[in-house]
């Protein structure tokens, strides 16, 4: 598990999976949360904007990565 150290009270799902280097751009995030490849806390996300917050923990490709 790859843990993400955020400085703010939450990021956009969004901006996490860029910030953590899941995806490319930002498009490519929207493009697979949109097809439903993306769990936050164990269940299938579709919110591009969902608020991740320190704790979470956000699952994409087989890889797990817990906000801290």
């Amino acid at each position: 598990m790859k843990e993400i150290k955020i400085e703010t009270e939450f990021i956009k799902l969004e901006q996490l999976m860029k910030f953590a280097s899941m995806v490319q751009t930002g498009g490519e995030a929207k493009m697979l949360i949109a097809q439903e490849l993306v769990l936050v806390n164990g269940e299938i996300c579709t919110q591009r904007g969902k608020k991740i917050r320190p704790g979470d923990e956000v699952e994409f490709d087989g890889q797990m990565y817990r906000v801290i």
